[in-house]
């Protein structure tokens, strides 16, 4: 069933990604993790469908946010971050998928490992954590470029501060902040066993990024000692879209 959604805000994360919100009158609600096809018409009837992750927590306003990443070559992607305005109207079908999903109703500590633009539903699991004020732990491992390309900068900052209701730690792969403590790297066993849940507590992990970025968290988690079955994945191919 396609909805309609109109766009009502806007705001650049990055030079190059763009949070869209847009309000669907009709949104049924979703769980933190779930995503949604968008579908752009053009005039002489061509269309194409690209998912995107939900980047929102549940609300009552039946608002839904996505966060979208510019790519090389992608006409949709160029469209929503660079020519979309405040109401417009986008197609959206959705909200789609069961398995890669944070619900209020657990208890155990949880461990989230994203890769670039992966870091779009597990944001949505914060704000969850957040709006339905549970006090589960949470931990987020967040692997980036450069400081320049962090999604939710200042909202993460907030989370991560005084109150440390959220503990993030950053693992820039090509350039590091002025007196950063690590070298730009990509994650690997060592950081794992220093920045995430210990094994024994039975936390449950989910990881989103790029194929090769989950597999290799994925197996490092498992060499750790954390259950395979507790680990959740969500995959992007090359062009960005969900897998």
């Amino acid at each position: 069933m396609w909805r309609v959604g109109t766009v009502v805000a806007l705001h650049d994360e990055t030079a190059t990604a763009r949070t869209i919100t847009l309000e669907v009158p009709d949104w049924p609600g979703h769980v933190a993790g779930q995503h949604v096809d968008v579908r752009l018409t053009a005039s002489d009837g061509y269309s194409a469908v690209r998912s995107y992750s939900i980047a929102s927590a549940p609300n009552s306003e039946r608002r839904v946010q996505i966060t979208v990443e510019r790519l090389p070559n992608g006409e949709v992607s160029a469209y929503l971050t660079q020519e979309i305005i405040v109401g417009d109207r986008l197609e959206l079908r959705g909200p789609i998928g069961g398995w890669f999903v944070w619900r209020s109703q657990q208890t155990e500590p949880v461990q989230l490992v994203a890769g670039g633009s992966g870091i779009v539903p597990l944001m949505a699991m914060i704000r969850s954590r957040a709006s339905a004020g549970s006090t589960v732990p949470f931990r987020l491992l967040y692997s980036v470029r450069e400081p320049g390309a962090v999604f939710y900068r200042d909202e993460l900052r907030a989370l991560s501060g005084e109150h440390r209701s959220v503990i993030v730690t950053y693992a820039y792969t090509r350039t590091v902040p002025k007196d950063w403590p690590r070298p730009p790297g990509r994650i690997d066993a060592t950081l794992i066993t220093d920045t995430t849940w210990p094994a024994d507590l039975g936390p449950a992990c989910y990881i989103c990024g790029p194929t090769p970025f989950v597999e290799t968290v994925a197996n490092l988690l498992t060499a750790s000692g954390n259950d395979r079955d507790k680990i959740r994945t969500e995959r992007f191919g090359p062009t960005g879209e969900r897998k």
